[in-house]
């Protein structure tokens, strides 16, 4: 009797864990008007970290520091920040650029949670793009957890050439992929939301439009314009932002990033914040103490990080 006692609240464990994973519960992602929904219709909110970028950091895209973004800090999306034109980026060293992403990717999905898979660049590499995207949509499009990133941050760009970009890349990645979510990037580092607002994609599903925000930076007037995407019919993904400046330095601005946090959640938006990194700056979120496979004690987090930490848990979904 003790022996069937054990055994129905080990499965009542499991089976309470695997229910609690995001993946399992919302399933298939789609966009319905501006909204993200689940598999039954039901707004999404996804809240999670970005890693920085993968040449840069490589030694935080472990499985560890997945499981301790998703079970401690109640993420339930990571972003994988492909770094494409520095040195031992993807265009210097795609096997090992490609080996970094996947090990995150992954280990999302043995988590249960949706992932990110962001080509981290601010200028157009359609034929590297191309390439990297069609091996991803290939390997992973039976997996409901991936979200496509074309384009991290246009700096530059017109809304045309992103759009022309972003056209293409739809079209190869629907070829393979018909569901997954896809996330389309917006001029002037992600702000200029109106121009995808005024003159969208037409004629495929499942897209939705970056803004990006750093809250020492970025004021009322990028929620105001923002919400007038949004109300000429943009759904809007926000897949970078954090409480600093925009040059991730200076310090945080706690009363404007709260702003953000409320905003955001009134309005059902999901968001990402960056970053997964030690750099000696402010919005990395980590310290040098920090292990590679994650189970970080306070000590180990910047103070971004600890602020981070406690919007994530705030919101346990």
């Amino acid at each position: 009797m003790k022996n069937a006692i054990c055994l129905f609240i080990l499965v009542a464990v499991i089976s309470m864990s695997v229910m609690a994973q995001p993946v399992n519960t919302h399933g298939q992602l789609k966009v319905m008007g501006t909204q993200l929904v689940g598999k039954n219709n039901e707004p999404v909110v996804l809240q999670g970290m970005s890693f920085g970028w993968s040449c840069f950091h490589p030694r935080f895209y472990t499985a560890g520091a997945v499981n301790t973004l998703v079970k401690d800090w109640n993420c339930n999306v990571i972003r994988a920040a492909l770094g494409v034109e520095p040195e031992k980026g993807y265009k210097e060293d795609s096997a090992g650029q490609m080996k970094l992403i996947r090990t995150v990717v992954e280990a999302a999905v043995k988590e249960g949670v949706y992932v990110i898979i962001d080509w981290h660049s601010h200028n157009i590499n359609l034929k590297e793009a191309k390439s990297f995207f069609k091996t991803m949509a290939t390997d992973y499009h039976q997996y409901p957890n991936i979200i496509y990133e074309l384009y991290n941050e246009p700096d530059y760009e017109t809304w045309q050439e992103v759009k022309a970009y972003a056209t293409e890349l739809i079209s190869l990645i629907r070829s393979i992929d018909h569901n997954n979510i896809i996330l389309v990037g917006s001029p002037r580092w992600d702000q200029d939301v109106h121009l995808p607002a005024d003159d969208p994609i037409r004629g495929y599903d499942n897209l939705m439009y970056t803004m990006h925000f750093y809250a020492g930076t970025h004021k009322q007037w990028l929620r105001d314009r923002t919400d007038a995407a949004i109300a000429k019919g943009l759904p809007v993904f926000v897949s970078e932002s954090a409480g600093m400046e925009a040059t991730g330095d200076s310090k945080i601005d706690y009363e404007e990033w709260a702003k953000y946090i409320n905003w955001m959640k009134l309005r059902k938006l999901s968001w990402i914040t960056w970053s997964v990194s030690d750099k000696d700056e402010t919005c990395s979120v980590l310290n040098k103490s920090a292990s590679s496979d994650g189970n970080w004690s306070e000590k180990d987090l910047k103070e971004s990080g600890i602020k981070i930490r406690e919007f994530l848990r705030a919101d346990k979904q």
